[in-house]
């Protein structure tokens, strides 16, 4: 108790004030018990069901996967064309390691698309 009261008011020269510190601290106790208690029940009445907030999300996922599935379709197309560009410039310069390049551009674009088959047919979709 002391501590707490030196740590709040610092310290002090007149014992006499110690009922007058004692009501501060009960008064801020009583006031942060209540305040948390209030909080807690109106959360408790604020809850709502879970598996219809779960239900509602696999619903908005679904919505979005399809258009999740054309964007890597789009990615993997814009891919394929700046790898169609880096594979043709190397070629022309007569670079050896042209089969190497294109063989990474090529593998990238087709694991993007067969991811997202993949994934649809994982999920049902």
């Amino acid at each position: 108790m002391n501590f707490l009261k030196v740590f709040i008011t610092g310290p002090s020269p007149k014992p006499q004030n110690n009922k007058k510190y004692c009501r501060i601290l009960s008064f801020v106790t009583f006031s942060v018990l209540l305040t948390v208690i209030l909080i807690g029940s109106g959360s408790i009445a604020w809850a709502q069901d879970g598996n219809a907030g779960i239900q509602e999300a696999t619903n908005k996922v679904k919505g979005y996967f399809d258009t999740g599935c054309d964007l890597m379709y789009a990615i993997g197309a814009v891919v394929g064309i700046i790898g169609a560009v880096k594979v043709f410039n190397k070629w022309n310069g007569g670079e050896p390691d042209t089969n190497k390049v294109a063989a990474a551009w090529f593998g990238s674009c087709v694991f993007l698309v067969v991811v997202a088959t993949v994934l649809k047919s994982f999920f049902g979709i």
